[in-house]
């Protein structure tokens, strides 16, 4: 009657096992430590790396207690364990001179952090300790200065483009047509098509205001952007980016996350929890923003490149190899018309980019390659104001569908890696990081000795009621609040939650609402003795018929936890993951766990005659 089978048995202790497992690594603290990963999209952090970064520390005489390169995906970290934080400043000082020799223009991050130390046969098996929020532990915070000038520079040259196609297919020649700060200058024959382009473009592009006027014998048009025009650039960048933001901090992972908007042209990033200090920066710091233009391979334009000179119309840029080429001012499509871009094979199997571009930036290169076949086009990736070509292949024909596929000398990690970029260039405007600082606890660490404080003396003093009261069964009961507790840490520790201290006090509530289960078993289990029945059928009704009361009790408290969950936000929603899970864990702990517990005691007495319950 009161005997699990044994598959049952084997569910409590592997549920025991894992759930020690995975608690395990809140134990052991953590270590200093101090990464090395790039602050520019275009510097690869790879094995290499880290051996540069071994040597580094080793010419210093600065001993370090473990080495290891991750490659998440196509991006790598090399980090490096010190036996304490002395060796963890000197080690940075030491990589930081080492790796950015040039401190204005620095092409890697060399932070400090802290790494857990764990085992490493709890780390293989992917045992990482929970994270603490800020109120706990702290975090970083960021602040980012969106560059309003470089947006409307991109929207004045994207501006530039439409006024050619607008005249063009309205059949009016211009003298010329060129962006000039925050303007587009147009020059006109004589004053009949200096009216039409007028009306032109004020019937076409009804976001530019035109104004006439005669310069040096010329017919002059300046066309800018309305105010309400600019307005709209500049709230599109800001909503862009934080849209942005919000895909590259779901790389790093971290719950809870507050990105809010602080003025006209800044964007707060505070990440809880984040021990990756490093890795948070590289992602929130790609500031990265496309350009396609096209490359004058002219006689003339390599000629006055091989003698120094850059002839009017053009600007010199360097390939990935340092190769210089020369690229003209238009620019025919910007990161605001790349939907996507994927590495993937072209149609010999050789690896390749493939873009998405919008419906717009499908037309215009769908024009520029029809009119350009046998001609270059290069992509061109600005980060912190400097401009590198990515690639730069040969047109061969036309391209229509929005489909664009990038070729070449280039292997799977390296396709990898354009796909990257061009992804990392779809920000409206270049971000730079203004502030950066490390939020500490905002209570303090008295919260989390006061808090783990609160859980074991709540913990005892149910103990010791239950004890005391319920006699052997309390000793049941209190080993199944064990239980329930480790289930929980290890679920939170598995899902990689952030522990908040609205989450320290969802502990404590749990431990109070787990016992109540245990309770409403016990005093089942008295009503049957105290009816007439066996202690062994006492034990099978009570646990059998508490079960229904159990289950719409915790049912109610967690349909209040999942509202909590679904419409509340920061502290709200840390104490509802926490309480939720509770409610599960104690659920299970109660029911099978403890009654796992009591069938080992008494379900192999056939002639009981007495149960310790009080």
């Amino acid at each position: 009657m009161n005997r699990y089978p044994l598959w049952k048995y084997l569910v409590v202790a592997v549920a025991l096992l894992i759930g020690l497992i995975y608690t395990l690594p809140n134990f052991f603290g953590e270590s200093p430590a101090v990464q090395v990963s790039s602050v520019k999209s275009t510097v690869r952090v790879d094995a290499d790396t880290l051996q540069r970064a071994e040597r580094a520390l080793a010419a210093a005489d600065i001993p370090h207690t473990g080495a290891q390169f991750d490659q998440l995906g196509p991006v790598g970290t090399v980090r490096l364990r010190l036996a304490n934080t002395d060796l963890q400043l000197q080690a940075r000082d030491i990589l930081e001179r080492a790796f950015n020799p040039d401190p204005a223009d620095p092409s890697y991050v060399v932070a400090l952090n802290l790494l857990p130390a764990s085992p490493s046969w709890l780390t293989a098996l992917g045992a990482k300790p929970m994270y603490l929020g800020l109120d706990l532990r702290g975090g970083v915070h960021f602040l980012l200065q969106i560059d309003m000038a470089g947006a409307l520079a991109t929207r004045y040259d994207t501006m530039a483009s439409d006024v050619r196609t607008t005249l063009r297919n309205a059949n009016i020649q211009a003298e010329s047509i060129e962006r000039v700060g925050n303007s587009i200058r147009i020059v006109a024959s004589n004053d009949a098509t200096a009216a039409r382009i007028n009306d032109a473009l004020r019937s076409q592009l009804t976001d530019l205001q035109v104004s006439s006027g005669n310069e040096g014998g010329q017919i002059v048009l300046s066309a800018q952007l309305t105010q309400l025009a600019i307005r709209t650039v500049q709230e599109n960048a800001v909503k862009q980016n934080m849209s942005t933001l919000h895909n590259r901090i779901n790389e790093l992972g971290v719950a809870e996350p507050v990105i809010q908007q602080q003025g006209a042209d800044r964007i707060v990033v505070q990440l809880p929890g984040v021990q990756d200090v490093a890795r948070a920066k590289e992602i929130l710091g790609r500031t990265a923003t496309l350009q396609v233009r096209l490359v004058d391979d002219s006689p003339g334009a390599q000629s006055a490149l091989a003698g120094g000179t850059v002839p009017f119309g053009l600007e010199r840029y360097e390939d990935s190899d340092g190769r210089p080429l020369l690229l003209r001012r238009q620019v025919i499509l910007t990161g605001e018309n790349l939907q996507d871009a994927q590495a993937g094979f072209d149609d010999n199997q050789q690896p390749a980019v493939h873009l998405t571009l919008d419906g717009k930036g499908s037309r215009i290169f769908r024009d520029v390659t029809r009119d350009n076949i046998g001609k270059r086009m290069a992509i061109v990736l600005f980060e912190r104001g400097v401009g590198e070509v990515v690639t730069a292949p040969v047109i061969r024909g036309e391209i229509g569908g929005g489909r664009v596929q990038i070729s070449g000398s280039m292997n799977t990690t390296e396709a990898n890696d354009i796909a990257l970029l061009l992804r990392a260039g779809s920000l409206a405007a270049p971000m730079e990081i203004v502030e950066e600082r490390t939020v500490g606890p905002s209570l303090g660490a008295d919260n989390i000795r006061q808090g783990f404080n609160a859980t074991m003396w709540g913990f005892i003093a149910i103990a010791i009621f239950m004890i005391a009261y319920y006699t052997l069964f309390g000793v049941f009961s209190t080993i199944g609040l064990a239980f329930n507790l480790l289930l929980l840490i290890a679920l939170l520790s598995m899902l990689q939650a952030t522990l908040t201290l609205p989450g320290l006090a969802a502990v404590a509530l749990t431990l109070g609402m787990a016992i109540d289960a245990n309770v409403l078993i016990n005093e089942r289990i008295r009503e049957e003795l105290r009816a007439g029945r066996s202690p062994q059928q006492a034990i099978a009704e009570g646990f059998d018929r508490a079960w229904a009361t159990i289950l719409d009790s915790n049912v109610t408290s967690l349909i209040a936890g999942i509202a909590l969950l679904a419409f509340g936000s920061g502290p709200v929603r840390g104490f509802a993951v926490v309480h939720c899970l509770g409610i599960l864990t104690s659920m299970f702990s109660a029911v099978v766990g403890v009654r796992a517990i009591t069938n080992l005691w008494y379900g192999r007495k056939r002639k009981l005659t007495k149960l310790s319950i009080g």
